[in-house]
């Protein structure tokens, strides 16, 4: 056998032992970065690379709550793909693409620290900029689900989101660098509990430390009897029937936006005569009042209750006009009712005005600053040269 073929032979065995072994090591350093995380640890079952693919998969993550109550873990996440993006590559741009098959996200609500359960307090990205060196350009969720649990404890009143499907594209601006708003997001889901359906578009600039974003929302179709915890909790009140749409378009840059939320109601009922459960004296008028208001402000011909409520302001500072969204109930059920979709009205646009009539507000605020201290200086000499004529008419 010749000396070069002997090589050869070396090298591939080399590859083929190096490419055992590597899903090991890679296994190792995994589970180290995860099992401290701060209050919180994590764990993989398996990795699997696949070089030519220039990706791994991880199998059975698990992150978990260091000494939480919560049985359920903060995320699990039974399959990840993470790869080389080869369409950016043809670009000149080394990026990645991540893609979750059926992760579940379990959060929690407590003023107990060990019964709650956010992720706020840790900085993820961190983690997986260690996990994944390359950046980000493409992430996907397919088929997973969002548990918000205990958002009221007593009783208990519970959110889930199934089948969530999501895709956040083009994150590191790969393809539109003159864009201002160059990611493009989509998100769907299902509320199976309550009967709901998600819809959430948007396009955004994922690179700025608070993102700029235009979005649009549906929460449409939820069944008012289910949110009924949530009713007792905060307005004293019981649902018979009806249905609520939550339409809603957002846009904000440099941290100020401008928008809208229009809630509408179909075929809702408060009040009933002959209830089967004890209630309370309270209760009863305030069930009273609540759909004697209802009755004034139902659109007889659509059956619905809706307004538009403007929100401009920071994020620091929200800003709710009162009037408009009395004057929409009114509009609603004596004019012309609301349609139940999205109004299309709120552009990028909106926030660039938002931003430049905040930058003239600045600037007028600002040069009448100067005025003032101006016109105090001049009012400090003056008052100083009168002294100083007094005084020489005295000596």
């Amino acid at each position: 056998m010749k000396r070069t073929t002997k090589i050869l032979i070396a090298l591939v065995v080399l590859l083929v032992v190096a490419r055992l072994l590597l899903p090991y090591f890679v296994l190792r350093y995994v589970n180290k970065t995860l099992a401290d995380m701060g209050s919180y640890t994590g764990h993989v079952e398996d990795i699997d690379i696949q070089l030519l693919r220039g990706a791994y998969q991880i199998d059975d993550l698990r992150i978990r709550k260091i000494n939480g109550k919560i049985k359920e873990p903060f995320l699990y996440m039974p399959k990840t793909d993470l790869s080389v993006e080869w369409a950016s590559l043809f670009k000149g741009e080394l990026v990645s693409e991540v893609e979750a098959y059926k992760p579940e996200l379990n959060f929690a609500f407590s003023e107990d620290e060990a019964s709650s359960q956010t992720g706020a307090e840790v900085d993820w990205t961190a983690y997986l900029k260690k996990l994944l060196p390359i950046s980000i350009n493409r992430f996907a969720v397919i088929n997973g689900r969002i548990d918000l649990t205990s958002l009221v404890t007593q009783p208990r009143a519970d959110l889930s989101l199934q089948n969530f499907n999501a895709e956040l594209r083009n994150i590191r601006n790969v393809d539109d660098k003159a864009n201002k708003l160059p990611s493009p997001v989509r998100a769907t889901a299902d509320a199976p509990g309550y009967g709901g359906k998600l819809d959430f578009s948007a396009n955004m600039n994922l690179l700025k430390v608070m993102p700029d974003f235009d979005y649009n929302l549906r929460f449409t179709d939820v069944q008012l009897p289910k949110i009924n915890n949530l009713a007792r909790e905060y307005a004293n009140i019981d649902f018979e029937k009806g249905t609520v749409s939550i339409y809603s378009e957002m846009a904000m840059y440099d941290g100020r936006f401008n928008g809208y939320i229009k809630p509408l109601t179909k075929d809702m009922k408060i009040f009933k005569l002959n209830e089967r459960e004890n209630r309370s004296v309270g209760k009863f008028f305030t069930e009273l009042l609540a759909q004697a208001g209802t009755t004034l402000l139902t659109n007889p011909r659509q059956d619905q209750v809706a307004t538009r409520i403007p929100l401009s302001g920071t994020t620091e500072n929200v800003t709710t006009a009162v009037w408009p969204t009395i004057f929409g109930l009114l509009r609603n059920a004596y004019i012309e009712a609301f349609k139940g979709q999205l109004d299309n009205n709120i552009t990028f646009g909106d926030a660039l005005k938002s931003v430049k009539d905040n930058l003239k507000e600045a600037r007028a605020e600002n040069k009448a600053e100067r005025k003032e201290k101006r016109e105090e200086r001049k009012a400090e000499r003056k008052a100083k040269r009168e002294e100083r004529k007094r005084e020489r008419q005295r000596t």
